[in-house]
């Protein structure tokens, strides 16, 4: 069976990149930007340094800032509105996942309008036609949004995160700079440094891993273990790029392969109480690793491996347990020691978030075949 993998057109990396944004725009020859971003990063003066480039280049340009960090089906909806309304031929978002995959969402519905509803778009996606042009520049060192064909939005009616997965949202090109990412608060460059660590693992473990991505998720594991504290307990400029193209090259491997329970467990945590996607991945990914290394401990041992440990010498139990612990343990480096219930989770609740974890699309990738007792029992383990 062929493989098939799905990439950018064209990538930036380093600092200062986002200069690369006017020439991209007009080569292509767009003419009006609609900017997608969100409020904090507007009031911090990070989404000021993308629109000193269009200004400079004279481009026209209209914002759109109404985003939630776990973005919603109405901060879709009135994109949608807001960008008809400016008439704009191209996308730019600048975030983290909540922006750029709420532009995502937008230029999906500005081509396929039947789509509207949002909710249609939910799981594997059967769109007709390629999504409005969408340029990403992303300020977070995690979710590799920009090089994805998925995209996160919340139905706060039903308390479900949405994983929608589209090859026709795939933005055109990316711009990973890492000075906008230097602008980041501690709290958020770990949450988000955990969450590329977890999709480099879970793509590396995924049932439908591939030579091309393992390849990609096991450099972007030994990127993330030696350069994420440094990046984040010390705004190590140097680190900070290198976390940037570590986020990327994993987003490369699991857009194309998919991920597992970790992402269906945390995927409630955030649509249930509001918890930030990073942060759940983190405090998901010790107990997931533990119960998946039954099945799995063969991967575990190159994931040891290519981090310098003789772990072919190791019994299955050691290999299990140094993985669990290099992973707990640079999480409470980066200062990430919570746990779900720190977030609001309630042991009368755990049913419920079964129930919703065992209908989420990256289940099925998982590993080890789970079912709702699996869920409740690592839930309970996590609080």
């Amino acid at each position: 069976m062929a493989i098939k993998f799905v990439l950018n057109e064209t990538s930036y990396f380093g600092d200062n990149a986002r200069e690369n944004l006017a020439e991209e725009i007009n080569k292509r020859n767009f003419k009006k930007v609609f900017l997608v971003s969100d409020k904090s990063l507007v009031e911090a003066g990070v989404t000021a340094k993308v629109e000193k480039v269009l200004d400079d280049a004279n481009i026209k340009y209209d914002l759109y800032d109404e985003i939630k960090p776990n973005p919603t089906i109405e901060n879709v909806t009135d994109g949608v509105k807001a960008c008809k309304k400016s008439k704009a031929d191209v996308i730019v978002a600048v975030g983290g996942g909540s922006s750029i995959d709420t532009a995502k969402g937008i230029s999906i519905v500005m081509t396929n309008p039947d789509r509207a509803d949002i909710k249609s778009l939910n799981g594997a996606s059967n769109t007709v036609n390629r999504g409005m042009p969408l340029i990403a520049l992303p300020t977070t060192a995690g979710t590799a949004a920009e090089v994805t064909i998925n995209y996160v939005i919340t139905d706060e009616e039903r308390k479900i995160k949405m994983v929608c997965v589209d090859p026709n949202d795939i933005p055109i090109v990316a711009i990973v700079d890492s000075e906008l990412m230097a602008s980041m608060p501690k709290s958020l460059a770990a949450a988000t440094g955990m969450d590329a660590l977890t999709h480099a693992i879970e793509g590396y473990i995924t049932k439908a891993h591939n030579e091309m991505s393992d390849m990609f998720h096991l450099k972007a594991i030994q990127l993330i273990f030696a350069n994420l504290a440094k990046a984040v307990n010390d705004k190590d400029k140097k680190a900070i790029n290198v976390m940037g193209m570590a986020q990327y090259i994993a987003g490369m491997g699991f857009s194309n392969v998919g991920l597992g329970i970790v992402h269906s467990m945390a995927h409630q945590l955030g649509a249930v109480y509001d918890t930030p996607h990073g942060i759940a991945n983190a405090m998901l990914l010790p107990t997931v690793l533990e119960f998946n290394g039954e099945v799995c401990y063969e991967r575990y041992v190159d994931i040891l491996q290519a981090l310098g440990y003789p772990a072919e010498k190791y019994t299955k139990e050691e290999v299990i347990k140094t993985l669990v612990e290099r992973v707990r343990d640079l999480a409470e480096e980066v200062g990430i020691t919570q746990t779900i219930s720190d977030y609001g989770a309630k042991l009368e609740d755990v049913e419920m978030l079964s129930q919703k974890a065992m209908e989420d699309p990256c289940k099925p990738g998982n590993p080890r075949d789970v079912d709702i007792d699996d869920f409740i029992m690592l839930y309970k383990k996590a609080m």
